[in-house]
This record gives C-alpha cells, structure tokens and sequence, in this order.
C-alpha cells in the first residue's frame, strides 16, 4: 500500500540509456586520457590505442603509458557511475556491462579474441577498480542521513 523507499521499478529504456551514456563516459574520457599521454610523450593517435591488445604492455613507454590511461579512465569512469547511476547495488553489474562491451569491440577491431596477458590482466584491473570505487563513492551518498526537519520547531 504505502511507497516504499528506493523502490525499484523495470524501466528497460532507463537501463538502456545508462548503458549507452556510460559507454559514451568509457570511450570520451580513454580518448581524452589517451591523448594527455599522447602529448606528453609526442606519439601518433590511433585507435590501436583504444582496440589493439598489443598496445598495452610493460615493454614499451607506450604500452605502460596506454595502462595508465586505461586506470585513470576507470577512476573517470567510477564517477560517471556516482553521477549517473547512483546506486551502489547497480555499479558492479554496469562495469562488467561496459567492460564486455569494450571486449566485443577488441574482439570485432582484431578479428579475433585478445590473447594478451597483459591486456587481461590491465582490463581486470581497471574493472575492479571501477567497480569498488565506484560502489563506494554511491554507498556514501547513499547513507547519507535524511534530514528530518521538517518545519519550524515551536517554543512548548
């Protein structure tokens, strides 16, 4: 009978559109990581950069520089989950969501599945960083404590 707090209603378009607007988030914001490293550093722009499993690894200055975009972009991104989904319960299956997605789209550039180590080994780490940064930072919000007040107190 009574409206319960935080219910949750299936709202299919609602979960559709966080999925693209975070995917836009991933994307937007490793392009622009991907191009503050570019910069510092004098190298071309490709979409290798984003989509090739061989571009991210220890032995090369680009290949350990393209990681560290790639952890920036999940601490980015983790505030994209503060901001746009907002619920604590929800971050971890959005990150898997984007990070599947991003799979998909290697696997499509490449042809076939990646088989580095490394770049499992980076995009794992950037999932769990995504996740519990991102958990946190709604939990916070979320128990935060509800003002009660809820008109002037009167002198008794």
């Amino acid at each position: 009978m009574g409206s319960h707090f935080r219910s949750y209603i299936w709202d299919p378009v609602l979960i559709l559109s966080q999925i693209v607007l975070m995917q836009c988030i991933y994307y937007s914001f490793l392009g622009l990581w991907l191009a503050v490293v570019d910069s510092l550093v004098q190298t071309n722009r490709s979409l290798d950069q984003i989509f090739s499993y061989e571009v991210l690894g220890l032995a090369t200055m680009q290949g350990r520089l393209s990681m560290m975009a790639f952890i920036l972009n999940s601490l980015t991104c983790a505030l994209g989950l503060l901001f746009f989904i907002r619920r604590g319960k929800q971050c971890l299956d959005f990150t898997i969501t984007v990070h599947f997605f991003h799979m998909m789209g290697c696997w499509l550039y490449n042809a076939h599945l990646p088989a580095a180590l490394s770049w499992w080994l980076v995009n794992v780490a950037c999932m769990a960083l995504m996740a519990v940064i991102g958990e946190y930072l709604c939990m916070r919000t979320e128990l935060r404590a509800i003002p009660v007040n809820s008109g002037p107190k009167s002198n008794l």
